[in-house]
C-alpha cells in the first residue's frame, strides 16, 4: 500500500538529489527498504500493510489471520513456535506458546507471491512486576487509567523481554528492536512497541525520501520509556505515550553526528528542519487515512541534543 508515498510539492525542497546538509551530495545513502506490501492482512483487530511487523501477544492467545480484503485468500507458514492452523474461508489461526519469546509467521499472497512477515512477541505478564521491578529490571509503576482518558491509557498487560542477542531483530522493514529500547540498562530489558507507531514511522521515512531528501533510516532518539526512567530524566507526567511504546522522538542523521541533518537546505540545522519533517508527516497523514491518529510536536535544540520530531499513535490528534 503506497497511499502515504506521495510527493509533497508545496513544501520547500532541497536542491539536488540530497539537501545541502548531507555530508557529500554526490554520494547518496543506501536506499531504504520499501516497507509497504502489495496486499494487507488482518491480524486480530490490526490491519497489517507492512512487509514486516512485530505484534505483541499474550501467552497462550489465539490470533486470527486473514486477508484484509473481503474474499481474499492467503497462505501461511510458521518458522517458529506456537501452533498455526488453517481455518475456513482462507483464514488461519496462530496460537501463542505460554512462554515469552519471538515467533515468526510468513503470510503469502498466492496471486502475486508477495509476502508479509509477522513477528509475534509473546509478552511477560505485567503481574510479574514486583516492587516496581521485573526480573531485576526497573519498570516503576503505572497509574490506574484516569476516568477522563481513553482505554489506551490502561496499564500494559505485559512487556516484551529483550536480551542483547535479540536487539537487532527487525520490528518493521526499516526499524529494529534496539531502536525502541528504554535507555535504562539491564539484561534482560523489557520494552513495548506499537505496530501503529511502526507503520506511521515507516510512512514518514517513505515521505521524507519522496520529498527529495534521500535517507535509509530515521534515528530514534527516544522510544519506549519505563515509568521509572521517565521520572528519572525529569518528566513529571505519568501519561506520556512513550510509556506505552506508541511514541518516538526521531530525526534524520545521514552524517552520523548524532544531530538532525539540514533537511530544508538552508545551510543551518535548527528547529526549521524539524518543522520540515512535521509538514511531511502531516501531509502523509492527510493522504493516507489508515495511518493512526496521534500526537505530533516539534522540539528545538537545547544544551544536550539537537532538534527533533515527536510522533505518536495515541488514537486521536494532538499537537503542541
Amino acid at each position: 500500500m503506497r497511499a502515504a508515498v506521495l510527493l509533497l510539492s508545496t513544501l520547500p525542497l532541497a536542491s539536488g538529489s540530497l539537501a545541502s546538509g548531507s555530508p557529500d551530495p554526490s554520494v547518496e545513502p543506501p536506499a531504504f527498504n520499501d516497507p509497504f506490501a502489495s496486499f494487507s492482512v488482518r491480524v486480530g483487530t490490526t490491519e497489517v500493510r507492512l512487509r514486516e511487523i512485530a505484534l505483541s501477544v499474550q501467552p497462550g492467545a489465539s490470533v486470527p489471520i486473514e486477508a484484509a480484503a473481503s474474499g481474499g485468500r492467503i497462505q501461511a507458514s510458521s518458522a517458529g513456535g506456537g501452533r498455526l492452523r488453517r481455518a475456513n474461508n482462507g483464514r488461519w489461526t496462530w496460537s501463542a506458546p505460554t512462554a515469552p519469546g519471538f515467533h515468526e509467521v510468513v503470510v503469502t499472497n498466492p496471486v502475486t507471491s508477495d509476502t508479509i512477515r509477522l513477528m509475534f512477541m509473546v509478552l511477560t505478564s505485567a503481574s510479574e512486576v514486583t516492587n516496581g521491578q521485573l526480573n531485576g529490571y526497573r519498570i516503576g509503576n503505572y497509574l490506574p487509567r484516569p476516568a477522563s482518558r481513553s482505554r489506551v491509557y490502561e496499564p500494559p498487560v505485559g512487556f516484551i523481554e529483550a536480551r542483547p542477542g535479540e536487539y537487532d531483530r527487525r520490528v518493521s522493514p526499516n526499524f529494529r528492536l534496539r531502536d525502541f529500547l528504554c535507555k535504562d540498562p539491564g539484561d534482560p530489558r523489557y520494552v513495548l512497541v506499537s505496530p501503529r507507531l511502526l507503520e506511521k514511522l515507516e510512512a514518514l521515512l517513505v515521505a521524507v525520501n519522496e520529498e527529495g531528501y534521500a535517507t535509509s533510516r530515521l534515528t530514534v532518539m527516544s522510544g519506549f520509556r519505563t515509568p521509572a526512567y521517565n521520572r528519572a530524566i525529569g518528566n513529571t507526567t505519568d501519561l506520556s505515550r512513550h510509556l506505552w511504546g506508541d511514541a518516538a522522538d526521531v530525526f534524520v542523521d545521514n552524517d552520523g553526528d548524532g544531530q538532525m541533518d539540514d533537511l530544508n537546505g538552508d545551510g543551518v540545522v535548527d528547529v526549521r528542519d524539524a518543522r520540515w519533517m512535521a509538514q511531511v508527516m502531516e501531509r502523509a497523514i492527510e493522504r493516507d487515512p489508515k495511518l493512526a491518529k496521534g500526537g505530533l510536536a516539534v522540539y528545538r535544540r537545547n544544551a544536550v541534543r539537537g532538534p527533533f520530531l515527536h510522533v505518536d499513535a495515541r488514537g486521536q490528534p494532538a499537537r503542541w
